[in-house]
């Protein structure tokens, strides 16, 4: 407990104020400013993640034209037009609501420019922390000269938000010199998704398939040389996002037992 500091109010029950703050939201925006480099991979890993631990999430696919994240989770993604007011609107509005479910944003790179230059407009930042909900950016790294310097022009323009480097060695492998490429982004905490085999690949490609069940419950008709490989892919992410989740709740914990 923090020295000086009394969490109990006037009648000895816990202060009002801590315990009718909302549930803290997370908002996890899936980015890069170019395209086919595992974005949508890791909104979709995010969503399995959320529903293999038993919790609900709300997921927005920023694609109009060939959505894959949408189509995976029907009823829990919404496709939207970050080119209109409309879909704007309809995005913003639900990031915003306070109910302690994760959201998840598969960015488009066509939209990347557009949706930042939002967010800054709009405020959405403090007006997100005022309801409890906390914006945590992964950025997607790739081999290309721009994408470190659009990683710091990020950093820049929102420094207080946290921004999860990932790096996704199957969608956009840098090489053998990838440990150089990626210190050449701004120093952030990063997410490693690794590389497949092809016919492992393959496997995950149906829209059907449900990566949360693959771990509790794999189907019966999948090869158990596939299931194993998706298994070992599998188990070091959603490790890491866990270890994201633990981390956060330690350092916003006020005290310890």
């Amino acid at each position: 407990m923090q020295a000086g500091r009394d969490w109990r109010g006037p009648d000895g029950s816990p202060d009002d104020a801590e315990e009718t703050r909302p549930p803290r939201s997370y908002v996890f925006i899936c980015c890069a400013p170019h395209g086919r480099v595992g974005v949508s991979t890791t909104a979709r890993l995010l969503s399995d993640y959320f529903l293999a631990s038993r919790r609900g999430f709300v997921g927005f696919d920023a694609d109009p034209h060939e959505p894959d994240y949408a189509p995976r989770f029907s009823g829990r993604v919404q496709n939207v037009d970050l080119a209109s007011t409309q879909g704007q609107i309809a995005m913003i509005d639900r990031l915003l609501v306070p109910d302690g479910e994760a959201k998840i944003i598969d960015l488009w790179s066509r939209s990347y420019d557009r949706f930042f230059t939002l967010v800054q407009d709009i405020g959405f930042v403090e007006e997100a922390r005022s309801k409890n909900v906390e914006p945590v950016i992964l950025f997607h790294a790739d081999a290309s000269q721009g994408s470190p310097s659009a990683a710091w022009s990020l950093a820049n323009a929102l420094p207080t938000v946290e921004t999860l480097l990932t790096y996704n060695e199957g969608a956009a492998p840098l090489g053998p010199d990838a440990h150089d490429k990626l210190a050449l982004y701004p120093p952030h905490r990063r997410i490693k998704i690794g590389a497949l085999d092809t016919l492992v690949s393959r496997a995950l490609q149906p829209p059907d398939l449900s990566l949360s069940w693959l771990l509790i419950e794999p189907p019966s008709d999948m090869s158990l040389v596939v299931r194993a490989g998706l298994k070992s892919w599998l188990t070091p992410i959603f490790s890491q996002f866990r270890a994201f989740e633990m981390r956060r709740a330690l350092e916003e914990a006020t005290w310890l037992i």
